[in-house]
């Protein structure tokens, strides 16, 4: 354990000059950085586990407990150590007498128990040598006769069975002892893996702080050049973060305008489709009214024939001659004005190129980021600059740290420790095997005694036979009764050596448990420790006075212990901010304002024009055509008339069928020819002419549509033009301010994440002692503990029973050894009912009770002849 601590108190110097820094809310920096200091993976296991012989050691700390209940005595240890730091004890001042008597008092258990096991070890030599002595006077059941009683076959198995149950505890305690001394032997193997696994923990360790360090500058590199691309991608960042703050103000107006020139152009198809039409229909309108007039003229030429007269062809010319006045036009062309003025006034609109314009807009407005990035050439070339430097200081910090030179004089230490530690466990194995050996010869002198007792409860059952005599009983169950007697008399021989041994073991292991282990486990042996001037009268903690010289500093063994033991890192750990302030060294203020001081000196300049004064005449020219003020309601009304009265394909073919109804003649062949007539004025002007009508119809409709609140639509857009160059002009300054701030934080915000990240990894994580508490827990909980005194007490413990055992054992089993002993003398009975003869053994003038043994006895022994 001194070792370890020794080793924990040299963790300062691998420090050296060590970092300190506040925790970070985040390791997480922004954007894809995410930062995390490699960790090593380390043999040694955190905690360990006794297995199923778990149970055992349980069974003894309850034990412990019973005898112990008293609490860890923080009072007196802490006085027992300064004792042990004066040059000299008076032990006639009252106020040790007092600590001796507290020490008494704690100890009151363990001491009861060791005073009644002293009491064993005198009283068992002597009352072992009375009763032999007795034994050889033929006195305490020495001599060779048994009375018969009638509750003597009862006594026999009361005896056997009270017998059997102790000699089963007897084997347990011995099993547990065997299982201690195993379990001891065992476990003493596994300590050199234990210390070589512990060692190489601690390599890994001093082997992986110079990666740590490593990583801590690479990681720079790497947030340095996540800096540098988003400083040359400043154009899409901080340009594309203006041009997005502009855009719902001026996209939607571009695009507004952008629209209307394509409303202009449609404007001036529907008035070119319109005047076509017109024309068009003027034209077919003049022939068609001509060629009606003919037909009509042919037909009532065709009606003057004498057939005519006739009847009954005079009722179907009568008819014919009825329906000529249907052949006349339907159209009145001239109450449509023409629309030359109005396509007059759109074409020159059109000469201004405003589609032209509308992409000067767009292309001014998408230029931000182009221009953004030429603007701020100088600056990002002094920022990367700054961002050098601040590297150049980070790795000058970071060598301040002596690592090399640490590193090796630790290394050193570390192996002539790890020497040491071997040499130890070289002498350790040694008296392990001493220890084994002992431990074999004591569990198997109990193991022999055991076994005679069992041998004698085997040979005795099963040879006792209820038919023979006292003086006739078998070789087996004789044998039987003679095996209880070594075996009393080996108790007898040895239990008293036995229980000296358990009482040294018992003060020893109990007192490691109760004071080093237990207050370990729980941290009190620590908080003992760490009483201000305990260790050293004129430092108040005494570790901060070892590694700063200065013992106000409030560093105590239980946190440097518990920190370690949560794998924190070792200037955390030791306060060691108290030698070196990383936070001097690495201020991110004073590098981050050197570079929000060079974006502050951003000038950026802009000039968006959406739309010159050309563009909006040509928008207020537009409004101002005159399409609004077309008449399209007669438009739509003449566009929906046929051109003719009357369907002339109906017309000609019912003229067709009244001719047939005429006798044949020229009348007949006059009408037909008419009605083909008639068919082809149909075809070739009346299908065309309903064709112009419809694309006239279409681009009157087109043209009301566009008209429909035209002024009002032209005045919103020109408004909103008004208001997008407005907020351009006024607020440009300001967004530019705002997105500069966004970038630059986001700049800085890499590196004050780093540099965080880089003192909390520092402070934290780097150099983490957690192999040092590992290494210490290994010494204590494992090694002295869970290696050496649990084993201990749980053989104490066995043995202990076992031979406390002994006694009654030895008792049954000298009461049950005359019951299958052969005796030399026995009580005489005849057949029948008779009166016995009178016990001269004892001098008893009385009778014993009639008692059958199923066979006579002729033979009688003098009682006092043996």
């Amino acid at each position: 354990m001194a070792r370890t601590l020794s080793f924990l108190l040299l963790l300062p110097g691998l420090c050296g000059n060590s970092i300190s820094g506040g925790q970070p809310s985040s390791t997480n920096t922004p954007g894809d950085l995410n930062y995390e200091l490699p960790t090593a993976n380390y043999e040694t296991q955190d905690s360990y586990k006794a297995g199923p012989i778990g149970i055992l050691f349980q069974m003894v700390h309850i034990f412990l407990h019973t005898v112990q209940p008293n609490a860890f005595p923080e009072d007196i240890f802490r006085k027992v150590i300064q004792k042990m730091f004066e040059p000299s004890v008076d032990f006639d001042k009252p106020e040790n007498i007092i600590l001796a008597l507290k020490v008494l008092n704690y100890e009151i258990g363990i001491i009861i128990c060791a005073l009644l096991g002293l009491l064993f070890v005198i009283l068992m030599p002597l009352v072992g040598y009375f009763f032999c002595v007795c034994r050889c006077c033929n006195k305490c059941g020495g001599k060779m006769h048994q009375r018969q009683k009638e509750n003597g076959p009862f006594q026999r198995k009361c005896f056997a069975i009270s017998l059997l149950v102790i000699c089963i505890i007897i084997s347990f305690g011995i099993f547990c002892g065997f299982v201690a001394n195993h379990s001891v032997r065992t476990r003493i193997k596994r300590t050199r893996i234990l210390a070589n696994s512990n060692f190489k923990d601690l390599r890994t360790l001093l082997n992986q702080t110079p990666e740590q360090i490593q990583f801590i500058l690479a990681q720079y590199n790497t947030t340095k050049d996540k800096a540098f691309s988003d400083l040359n991608s400043i154009n899409s960042l901080l340009g594309g973060g203006i041009h997005e703050r502009l855009r719902p103000s001026v996209i939607p107006v571009l695009d507004e305008i952008k629209s209307m020139v394509t409303v202009i152009k449609e404007t001036k198809k529907a008035l070119e489709s319109t005047k076509g039409s017109l024309q068009s229909l003027r034209d077919g309108t003049a022939q068609l009214s001509s060629n009606l007039t003919d037909v009509k003229a042919s037909i009532q030429r065709s009606l003057s024939d004498p057939t005519c007269s006739v009847h009954p062809a005079s009722e179907t010319c009568n008819s014919i001659r009825t329906s000529l006045s249907q052949l006349e036009g339907n159209l009145d062309l001239s109450q449509l004005p023409p629309v030359d003025r109005e396509l007059n006034n759109v074409n020159n609109v059109l000469r201004t190129d405003l589609d032209g314009l509308v992409q000067k807009g767009y292309q001014s407005f998408n230029d931000i980021p182009k221009r953004v990035q030429h603007q701020t050439k100088n600056i990002v070339a002094d920022v990367k600059s700054i961002l050098n430097s601040i590297g150049s200081s980070v790795d000058d910090v970071t060598q301040q740290i002596p690592i090399e030179s640490t590193l090796s004089k630790f290394a050193v230490h570390i192996n002539n420790t790890e020497s040491r530690i071997h040499r130890s466990l070289h002498t350790l194995e040694e008296y392990d095997s001493y220890w084994w050996l002992g431990g074999l010869v004591i569990c198997s002198l109990l193991t022999l005694i055991v076994i005679f007792y069992y041998l004698g409860l085997l040979c005795g059952v099963c040879g006792y036979d209820r038919q023979a005599t006292p003086t006739r009983r078998g070789c087996i169950s004789h044998t039987g009764g003679v095996f209880l007697m070594v075996g009393v008399g080996l108790s007898f021989l040895f239990c008293w050596i036995l229980m000296i041994i358990v009482i040294v073991t018992f003060v020893i292991g109990t007192n490691v448990e109760k004071l080093i282990c237990e207050s370990y486990a729980n941290r009190k042996l620590f908080q003992v420790l760490d009483t201000p001037y305990l260790l050293n009268e004129n430092w108040q903690y005494y570790l901060s006075g070892i590694i700063f010289n200065k013992s106000d500093i409030r560093l105590t063994f239980g946190q440097v212990y518990s920190d370690c033991k949560n794998n924190r890192g070792v200037y955390a750990t030791l306060h060691l901010e108290n030698r070196f302030n990383i936070s001097k060294h690495l201020n991110i203020n004073e590098h981050t304002e050197s570079i929000s001081n060079e974006f502050e000196n951003l000038n950026i300049n802009f000039n968006i024009v959406l739309l010159d004064t050309a563009g909006r005449t040509n928008l207020e020219d537009f409004a101002a055509c005159g399409i609004d003020k077309i008449n399209y309601a007669t438009y739509l009304s003449q566009t929906g008339k046929h051109p003719v009265k009357v369907n002339l394909l109906s017309f000609a073919y019912d003229l067709e069928t009244k001719a047939n109804h005429l006798p044949p003649g020229n009348l007949r062949q006059s009408l037909k020819r008419d009605a083909e007539t008639i068919k082809m004025i149909h075809r070739l002007q009346i299908i065309p002419m309903e064709q112009s009508l419809g694309t006239l119809r279409q681009s009157i409709k087109t043209l009301q549509h566009i008209s429909n609140g035209l002024m009002d639509r032209i005045a919103k857009i020109l408004t909103s033009l008004d208001s997008a160059q407005n907020f351009i002009t006024n607020n440009i300054t300001s967004v530019i301010n705002d997105e500069t701030k966004k970038y630059v934080k986001t700049i800085v915000g890499y590196f004050e994440q780093y540099l965080l990240w880089a003192e909390f990894s520092i402070r934290e994580k780097m150099v983490s002692c957690k192999p040092v508490a590992t290494a210490l827990d290994s010494a204590v909980n494992v090694l002295l503990c869970g290696y050496v005194v649990s084993p201990l007490n749980l053989f104490w413990f066995g043995i202990g029973k076992a031979t406390v055992f002994l006694l009654p054992a030895l008792i049954f089993a000298v009461k049950l050894a005359k019951y299958y002993r052969r005796m030399d003398s026995e009580d005489v009975y005849d057949d029948v009912e008779t009166i016995p003869m009178k016990n001269m053994e004892n001098g008893n003038n009385g009778y014993h009770k009639d008692h059958l043994y199923g066979i006579h006895n002729p033979v009688m022994t003098s009682p006092l002849h043996r």
